[in-house]
Formats: structure tokens, sequence, C-alpha cells
């Protein structure tokens, strides 16, 4: 990579052979810029974060940026114009799938690192000590909310060793066949959060009459046997209001036991860590992602399990994974879950080249390939283990993969799901999402939105561009942020109590 040193102000080239620079300050039509092979004339306005070009590249060029392909030139461009969706398109996914080719090894870390969680029944460990109300069905959605208000705010203060009551409610779970695709997600979505390490009392809470059964949720739940079950449906109960006084009742002889459990010092090895972006913006692949990639590979030296997703935000970029697998099995499932997505996206009208959304444009992103190439940033280097389908418990360590969604609540519901008990979300836009019973950290791809949104973020790595700091020294903040978040440290979507309405499992099929 070149030394980007004397640039840094204006724009970064990120690879040698790189068609484009990426402006790091908003770059005014006829300004000259010296690169280390020539100077370039800005023709047109190119705003920070968004690619300039380096080289005259004719109509149908291809074009490189992190040294792959990005997409094709729609018309002739100069060298200093600005590069976006009026003259940049997709280009034909066409790779030789390698498989375990990359010879990654991660070295297991000298130093044991530990963090202060409780520790489950089945050998887990949480970060969290939450009653949840898990809810069969959306009848019983808004009785869970009434029973999980009863303890919010200063009436919590009686229990200081547990974490809150959440009411885990959807749309769904009747009208749709539970044996169905459809069906078997969100069931196992709803028993992988009935079954989390961060839940320690746990309520079902049903209608009664519904398709997906309180029963069913709770047959041969692999829960740890420490976990405190109560179970109620609405029109056995009495209706709503006699469901409300009986839930609280439960909820509260739940909390009275769950507050006498503390945390232990545990390795970091026991750590689950979901890896999501939302908000993308063009400096998320040179910043947070790499960043947070760092810190992944810090954990996977420590023992512990890292979790990368959004499988339509990896396609174009699936080939770097594949080599990384370790095994022919593990990254054809990988490739398996793609192919899969194609003939989804298709059979609603669209194609996977539908991303990036009109935010991630206007941060300076432009095709899916651009895109997916800086959000696997996120995975760092290390083996890619396993690959999981939405909302399947994660059980490897190591890197693993789970096949989600690119909408931010709905791949993070999958990924706490399968057992995250920390998320890590990188944004450049400025989400504001939260999780419960997992504690999300959220981390800025630029100081501008860190700036601005400074109540909801927790880390800042725009300090990358401005060569204040590096992607390694960032890396091991953001490490050293998930230990604290792991050990009870509150997270900025914490503070703000978010995480209520963040519950979104993937719904998949025909609601009859």
């Amino acid at each position: 990579m070149p030394d980007p040193a004397a640039l840094r102000e204006v724009a970064l080239i990120l690879r040698d052979g790189d068609d484009v620079a990426v402006a790091t300050q908003d770059l005014d039509e006829g300004r000259t810029l010296r690169f280390p092979d020539g100077d370039r004339t800005i023709g047109t306005p190119v705003p920070r974060g968004h690619k300039v070009a380096l080289r005259d590249l004719p109509t149908g060029a291809r074009i490189h940026k992190y040294g792959q392909v990005i997409g094709r030139a729609t018309a002739p461009i100069r060298a200093g114009d600005h590069v976006h969706a009026h003259n940049l398109g997709m280009d034909a996914v066409e790779h030789d799938y390698e498989f375990g080719t990359a010879g990654v090894v991660i070295t297991p870390a000298a130093e044991v690192r530990t963090f202060q969680g409780y520790r489950r029944a089945d050998g887990r460990v949480g970060t969290r000590n939450y009653v949840g109300i898990v809810t069969s069905v959306n009848c019983s959605a808004s009785t869970a909310r009434m029973i999980a208000d009863q303890f919010r705010g200063p009436l919590m203060d009686a229990y200081p060793h547990v974490d809150g009551v959440v009411a885990l409610a959807h749309d769904s779970g009747c009208g749709l066949v539970p044996a169905s695709e459809g069906g078997q997600i969100l069931q196992r979505t709803l028993r992988g959060y009935a079954t989390h390490p961060n839940i320690g009392g746990l309520l079902v809470l049903g209608l009664g009459c519904e398709m997906i059964a309180v029963q069913t949720l709770l047959a041969d739940l692999d829960a740890p046997a420490d976990t405190l079950i109560e179970r109620m449906t609405i029109q056995e109960t009495g209706g709503v209001r006699a469901t409300v006084r009986a839930g609280t009742e439960v909820v509260r002889t739940m909390l009275v036991r769950l507050d006498e459990r503390r945390r232990e010092t545990v390795p970091a090895s026991a750590l689950v860590l979901g890896l999501n972006c939302g908000g993308s913006d063009g400096y998320s692949g040179i910043t947070a992602n790499p960043a947070l990639g760092h810190a992944s590979d810090l954990l996977v030296a420590q023992g512990a399990t890292t979790v990368l997703a959004e499988t339509p935000e990896v396609f174009g970029a699936e080939h770097l994974l594949t080599r990384r697998a370790v095994s022919r099995d593990v990254g054809q499932r990988l490739l398996d879950r793609i192919a899969w997505w194609h003939t989804y996206v298709e059979a609603g009208g669209g194609t996977l080249d539908n991303n990036p959304s009109p935010g991630n444009k206007a941060g300076g992103l432009t095709t899916i390939l651009e895109k997916s190439l800086g959000a696997v940033a996120k995975g760092g280097s290390a083996p890619l283990t396993a690959v999981y389908e939405y909302a399947e418990r994660v059980t490897e360590p190591g890197f693993t993969f789970m096949d989600t969604p690119g909408y931010d609540p709905v791949s993070v519901t999958g990924l706490v799901a399968g057992g995250a008990t920390v998320v890590c979300f990188t944004t450049g836009r400025g989400s504001v999402l939260g999780g419960k019973p997992a504690p999300v950290l959220k981390i800025a791809t630029n100081s501008e939105i860190y700036q601005r949104m400074r109540d909801d973020m927790d880390l800042d790595t725009g300090g990358i561009v401005a060569g204040t700091t590096t992607i390694r020294a960032v890396g091991e903040e953001i490490f050293e942020a998930v230990l604290a978040a792991a050990s009870g440290r509150l997270t900025a979507s914490e503070d703000l109590d978010l995480g209520r309405d963040e519950f979104v499992p993937w719904q998949l099929g025909a609601v009859t």
C-alpha cells in the first residue's frame, strides 16, 4: 500500500494499482492534488468519503479499489473526476473459488485475558442477567410489554444484580405453517433467545390458540439447567388484565432469585461476539471495519468466537472468505447460502446488486461489490471455521459466519439468537440500533458522526484517516471495550434503554 502520509489530508490510495482514491475532505472543482505518480486536477466536485479517479478510464473499464474490482465505468472517466453512480455500475461477478488457500494462522495469545461474566449451568457464560418474556405469537405481544413495563426505571433498584426485564415481542406466530422454512426460522429464533446465556429467567407467554404454541417452544428446550422457566397463556389465565397481574408476580419472584447471582472472573474464550454494520459510508472499509477485524483476530487468539453476518453484504467478496475456510465443506456452505439468496431475491423481483441503500450511496458507496469488500473487513484475517444458518446456535470457536439479511435489526436478532453475548456495530451514517439481552457497542467510522451523535456512539475510529492512530491501535481499543462491556459496563444504547424494539425475527414465507 502506498504511504498516504502526504495525501492523508485530501485523499487516500488504499492499494497499489487502484483506479480510485478516497477523498478525506470535500474537493472543489479545479483543485490540483499531488499524488506520487503525478498531479490530478479535480474535474467535478468530490464529497468527503467519495471516490476520485486516479487515471483516465474508458467506458467499460473495470475499476479497482482495495485491489479488487468494484464495478465497470458506464461512461468515460477522466483523472480527477468524481467516480460514483453516474459513471460506475455493477460488473458481472465471476470468481474462481479457492478453499483454504489463504494460509492464515492466528497464533494463540500469550496472555489469557478475562472478563466478569455469569457462569451458566451448561458451561456458557452470560454478559448480562435478564428476565426475558418470550412471546409465542403477536397476540401476546402487548401483554408481554405491559408486564415488562412494571419493572422499568427505579423499580429495578431493588435488584441491582439483574439487568432488566425485556419483552421479546414480534409480529408472527400464527397464520403460517410451523414446519415451513419461515416457521422453522421463527421457532429457532425464539428458542435461541429462550436459551441465551444472558437470560437467567424466562416467561413464555402465548394467547392459547396460536399455531406456534407455548408448549411447542418449550418442548425439549436446551436451556441451561439454572434458567428459571415459567409459562402462561392469556386465555387460560383470564384475559389481559389477569395475565399482567399474574405475570408481574411471576417475574417479581424470578427477580428475587436472580439478584442472588454474581459475576465471576472467566476467560475471554467464553465470549461470542457478533460483527455487524449499518449505515455504512466510504470510510467503513478503511477505518471501523478493519479495526473491528483486528479486534476479532485478538479475540480468536484468546479462543473466543466471532460471527460475521449479512450475506447480501458479502456478495462479491465471498471469494476472500472461501480462501480462509478451514475446509471445502465450510467454504461451499457459504456459497450455497449465497446461491439461495440469488433465488430468493429473484423470486421477489430483485437482484443482490439492489444494495447499497440511498444512505450508503450518499456516504460514498456505489456498488454492492464495493460495499461488500469493506464489510468483510470486519472479519479480520482468521480462518473461517464454520457457517451457520439464521439463528442457528453457534458452537464452533474461532471466526465464523451466519446467514442473515442485511437489514440491521433482523441481522442482529439472528446473531443474538445464535448465542452472541456482545455485538459490535460499525456505522458511518449514524445508526441508533441497540440490543437486549446482548449489549451493542456502536463504532463510528468517522469523527464527524461521532461528535454529532456523541450520546449514541461508543467508539470513534476517525483518527485512522486523520493519521493520529492506526488500525491496530483502534482494534486493541475495541478489544478492550468488548471486555469492559462483557463485564457489565453500559454501552451508549443501554444507557438510552434501547433494544426493546430491535427484536425483529426474519419473516419468510406465506401468511394465510
